[in-house]
């Protein structure tokens, strides 16, 4: 299976790492929306991590389950107030299934390219359709591959230049879209030091995937805060409906 997990060394900074996507501003509308999508029913979140997201939707009053392969994200998860009312699972995204059924699927923080490979990645889809309702939506955040930031013969590029942490991005496999994500970070005086591989995705090639697994787009942005997906967008935010008998109209 090419999926990455978060190890324990990774998981005990991972907050203080990324602190800044846990800011109101940022987490704010990504729970309007989702909440909005869920409506009266139940959401699960895939890759739920450290539950920056599945926390503050729970006690927005959705019912919320979590998905995550890390035993060591988990646990710093269940260290956190509101984590009893959020049952998380540990298993893998692409065929862990849990016995509910859910209004909402959602997938965000580009968690989907941590399954290295096409086929795993439509297995993904799969999977959220076998999790939902006739009709339930899944929610896909990710990242828009910028071919105008590095060409050939550049193999790198340096995506992150900060006092605390510097990140580059190497590009190992361009047939299989797979590149490599290396963070050198320092946290509480220690230096933690990480390397991933993750599969970028052309937008296009999500739709297909969507398709092939009996999804329709129902609206993409190029943002949470609903603003246009269009050519210069870094981000995407893809709403994709499960057809079939009850779907909605």
């Amino acid at each position: 299976m090419g999926s990455i997990v978060w190890g324990r060394e990774i998981a005990e900074v991972y907050d203080a790492t990324y602190a800044a996507l846990a800011e109101p501003s940022v987490v704010d509308p990504m729970v309007d929306l989702l909440a909005g999508l869920a409506g009266d029913g139940a959401a699960l979140e895939f890759a739920v991590g450290t539950g920056r997201i599945a926390l503050p939707l729970s006690a927005r009053g959705v019912p919320v389950r979590g998905l995550e392969l890390s035993p060591e994200m988990v646990e710093q998860f269940r260290g956190k107030p509101g984590a009893d009312a959020v049952p998380v699972t540990i298993g893998d995204m692409i065929t862990t299934r849990l016995t509910d059924s859910f209004e909402l699927v959602y997938l965000v923080a580009n968690s989907i390219m941590n399954v290295t490979t096409q086929e795993e990645q439509i297995a993904v889809f799969s999977n959220a359709a076998a999790h939902l309702v006739p009709g339930g939506r899944f929610v896909v955040e990710l990242m828009v591959p910028q071919l105008g930031r590095a060409a050939p013969p550049e193999m790198a590029r340096v995506f992150r230049l900060d006092s605390d942490h510097v990140g580059i991005e190497t590009f190992d496999d361009l047939a299989g879209q797979v590149a490599w994500s290396h963070h050198w970070m320092e946290v509480d005086g220690r230096l933690v030091r990480h390397s991933a591989p993750y599969r970028y995705i052309w937008p296009s090639e999500l739709l297909l995937m969507a398709k092939l697994t009996g999804f329709e787009l129902e609206d993409r942005w190029g943002g949470w805060d609903r603003s246009p997906f269009t050519s210069e967008s870094g981000n995407q935010v893809a709403v994709f409906v499960k057809m079939g008998q009850g779907a909605r109209e």
